[in-house]
């Protein structure tokens, strides 16, 4: 997994997940371990990052006990957006550096872009470089791009001109729908330094994914996996989450971690993000990142049959299948919008991000033509049934 040798030895990651449930973990203390999570070179652009990142979709203004405990771990790689939180991510992070000035400089720091044209862009990075107390942004992303031809020349332009100025040391952009298509497009571009995309047990293993990800590699850019515990639109039946339970608790360790440990085993993956809302999380995230156990053969497959089994549960990003039908109907996007509310358990997010959507593409769900797009669904979800409940749950 080219880790360093600075990894939790198997005996105390044993004690500290002896009382772990599902999904939860015995808090770890920085006075009992000193060990900092292993880094890994962001693709060839001369820069080491966390193999984890804490992601901020979360409320970082009331969590400051957080940020400190991320650099005490040696997870300094923070991920945020002009958008997350209504806008309020950015100055959580922002009161952090007003604190603690000293600290910007060990931090990784990236924001995102909601914008597309130039005057938006520079509206917004002027914003964020504000909002985060900070003279330069470490990765500047586009965020949630569905298709490469929304990088634009004109942006190849902007951003030198930001590297220039010293304010901005790599771009690239984010992505959950067609990720392997705007993977491989990022690569023939040859000036992307990063993405972060979707990307999980139920993925890495398509060759699809795969090619993109090599294309990726020989480019030198560097990526960063989200969405990693392939949570769908649809909550797995409880039977089926237990029976993964039992099986990675036996070894030791959460499903959650497992998931995590899977994506870890690609050494062509830099930093998995993660929104680790509380210490909780954040903890078992890092007792997974410092854990030297990688995972065995019968714990792959106790994924690759969960995921068999769950198909119809998750939807996989490839916008472009069920679009060509749909008329316009955002469907993947309707389906992170219930991701967010069943899997990830906030529906404050679920809806924010449904209202984001432009109105006249909600308004099409109204006259979705469920048949077509049912039948162009690979993993055969009930789409109508889940647009429905997102019109009712989120609108």
């Amino acid at each position: 997994m080219n880790r360093q040798d600075t990894s939790m030895p198997r005996r105390a990651f044993l004690k500290v997940v002896a009382a772990a449930g599902l999904g939860s973990i015995l808090p770890v203390s920085a006075e009992a371990l000193t060990s900092k999570v292993p880094v890994r070179p962001f693709g060839k652009t001369g820069v080491n990052v966390p193999i984890l990142s804490l992601g901020g979709m979360f409320n970082i203004m009331n969590n400051q006990l957080m940020l400190r405990r991320c650099v005490d771990w040696g997870v300094t790689y923070w991920d945020t957006a002009d958008c997350y939180e209504g806008g309020r991510s950015e100055p959580g992070f922002g009161r952090f550096f007003e604190r603690e000035p000293a600290l910007r400089k060990e931090i990784f720091l990236v924001t995102k872009s909601c914008a597309r044209d130039i005057p938006g862009m520079t509206s917004l990075f002027e914003r964020s470089l504000e909002r985060l107390k900070t003279d330069y942004i470490d990765l500047y992303f586009i965020h949630g791009i569905g298709g490469i031809d929304e990088i634009t020349p004109e942006m190849k332009t902007w951003v030198a001109a930001r590297k220039k100025e010293g304010r901005l040391r790599l771009f690239g952009f984010s992505t959950h729908r067609r990720m392997e298509d705007c993977l491989q497009g990022a690569a023939r571009l040859g000036w992307i330094d990063g993405i972060m995309f979707t990307y999980n047990y139920r993925l890495m293993h398509k060759d699809e994914m795969k090619r993109a990800v090599d294309a990726c590699e020989k480019a030198g850019i560097g990526l960063t996996a989200m969405k990693t515990q392939g949570g769908g639109s649809v909550k797995a039946d409880s039977e089926k989450e237990r029976k993964l339970a039992g099986h990675f608790l036996e070894r030791g360790f959460t499903p959650e971690q497992a998931k995590l440990k899977a994506v870890w085993a690609n050494s062509q993956i830099a930093c998995i993000c993660s929104q680790m809302p509380n210490m909780k999380i954040l903890n078992a995230n890092i007792a997974a990142a410092l854990d030297r156990t990688e995972l065995a053969a019968t714990d792959l497959e106790a994924l690759d049959q969960h995921a068999r089994a769950t198909t119809g549960d998750y939807c996989a990003g490839c916008s472009n299948r069920c679009a060509a039908v749909a008329g316009g109907a955002p469907i993947s996007d309707v389906m992170r919008c219930l991701m967010y509310h069943h899997s990830y358990g906030d529906p404050a997010l679920a809806r924010a991000e449904f209202a984001r959507l432009p109105a006249s593409a909600r308004s099409r769900l109204a006259t979705l033509d469920v048949a077509a797009t049912e039948t162009a669904c690979p993993n055969h979800l009930p789409i109508g049934h889940l647009v429905a409940e997102a019109r009712r749950l989120l609108a």
